[in-house]
């Protein structure tokens, strides 16, 4: 542990190196730039021993939903994207294994069926933009065929279940290049020998997450369950889900900016949302913080902010608009999170620090300081290394003495206590 100031700390006991950041659920679905299990473990450890209730109000695929739950903790995540909104659900309902696994094999029979029958079965294929640009027409038609039977089961759980396998089929057998999470296709020599098995594939991903919700089974010894909603805090938490002073913790990984410029969650969900007919799909980006530019220059009155913001603007003023609309909605977002933690209550921010034309963005000490314009105090910031994450490269020195190497390499685990109620605000 390098300590570099009584409140900032470099602890390599954090990093998890080598550490299973897929099991049981945490196995169902790829994402970006996911929170692991063991950083919302361990801050719920330490931090969350007598908490009732836990807020993620940009929760993904529930990483600290599921974590709270097996806690015995009940947990309310939000999230814009439908995608995440899917896992995050499916990840935290149990679904008996034995009506799990009658329905897995009963898909396995459907597609012997389909195998063996003398008519060709159609599937209806959606038609949607730029199909044929990103499937093969085979592809196509066998994902249809999965579509058409998981569609016909009644049981929502399940057909959820069944949903969150397609998503990461799709993904797995589309013409994108997959080792990145925005939207480009491969080259055409690639193309040219890419015949995905879709149906075996989609078998083994319905049979790995059987398994980890079997394991989850195992583990989850209470009656603590989660609730996911889609609403942006931005503009409100809605009173009837989230009334004042009501939320114990809150364990998050906001987004680092806007999606455009960071991690395009929208694109990377794309396709997976216009194959379940998610009607929102274009406007996961632009809902996103910072997804709408706004045209002004503003100070913040903090001068650790305003400086990088006025370098920005010196070499880029347009990326600075980009810079500066991300921070109005994130101020805005953390003043009604702070409206929902209750005196005492404990708020931990995951976040990375990124590079701007070169210059770098202090997230910890900008999220540290919007939550204590809203009663909170900093109790320590913990920076911990990140291992093989996926996210776009943003190389970048760190402003802590002894730490080298770029900041997307490091985040910063920022967590606060809510000391008071800012008046007026309720």
């Amino acid at each position: 542990m390098i300590e570099i100031n009584p409140e900032k700390i470099r602890d390599i006991s954090w990093d998890f190196n080598g550490a299973d950041t897929k099991k049981h659920v945490h196995c169902f679905h790829s994402y970006p730039a996911k929170m692991i299990p063991q950083v919302a473990g361990r801050i719920l450890e330490e931090y969350g021993k007598n908490a009732k209730l836990l807020f993620d109000p940009y929760c993904g695929t529930g990483t600290s939903l599921v974590e709270a739950n097996l806690r015995n903790i009940n947990a309310i995540g939000i999230d814009i994207n439908p995608l995440a909104r899917l896992i995050s659900k499916v990840k935290t309902t149990i679904i008996p294994l034995k009506i799990l696994d009658f329905y897995l094999e009963d898909f396995k029979d459907f597609l012997l069926s389909v195998k063996l029958s003398p008519v060709e079965i159609k599937p209806e294929v959606p038609n949607f933009k730029n199909i044929n640009y990103w499937f093969k027409k085979e592809t196509q038609y066998q994902l249809a065929l999965i579509k058409e039977y998981f569609k016909k089961i009644k049981n929502k759980d399940v057909q959820d279940f069944f949903k969150v396998a397609f998503s990461e089929t799709v993904r797995d057998v589309s013409l994108t290049r997959n080792s990145e999470f925005k939207l480009y296709r491969m080259d055409y020599k690639r193309i040219e020998k890419f015949n995905p098995d879709v149906l075996s594939i989609m078998v083994k991903k319905l049979a790995r997450n059987r398994n980890g919700m079997a394991e989850y089974i195992s583990l989850k010894k209470n009656k603590a369950i989660s609730q996911v909603y889609d609403f942006n805090t931005v503009y409100q938490i809605p009173k009837d889900i989230l009334p004042p002073l009501s939320v114990d913790i809150v364990v998050t990984s906001p987004p680092y900016g806007d999606s455009r410029t960071t991690v395009a969650y929208g694109q990377f969900s794309h396709l997976s949302n216009q194959w379940l007919g998610f009607e929102e799909i274009n406007e996961v980006d632009k809902r996103s913080m910072g997804g709408i530019r706004k045209k002004e220059f503003r100070n913040f009155n903090f001068e650790l902010l305003d400086k990088v913001l006025l370098k920005i603007a010196e070499i880029d003023e347009k990326r600075a608009y980009d810079v500066i609309s991300f921070y109005i909605d994130y101020e805005k977002s953390i003043t009604n999170i702070s409206k929902v933690v209750k005196v005492n209550g404990i708020v931990a921010y995951v976040v990375g620090n990124r590079r701007v034309k070169g210059i770098e963005v202090p997230n910890d000490e900008i999220t540290r300081e919007f939550f204590e314009r809203n009663g909170f105090k900093r109790i320590k910031t913990i920076v911990r290394e990140i291992p093989n994450k996926r996210m776009p490269k943003r190389n970048s020195p760190n402003n802590i003495a002894g730490i080298t190497g770029t900041t997307m390499n490091f985040e910063y685990i920022v967590i606060l206590q809510k000391k008071f109620v800012k008046k007026g605000v309720m």
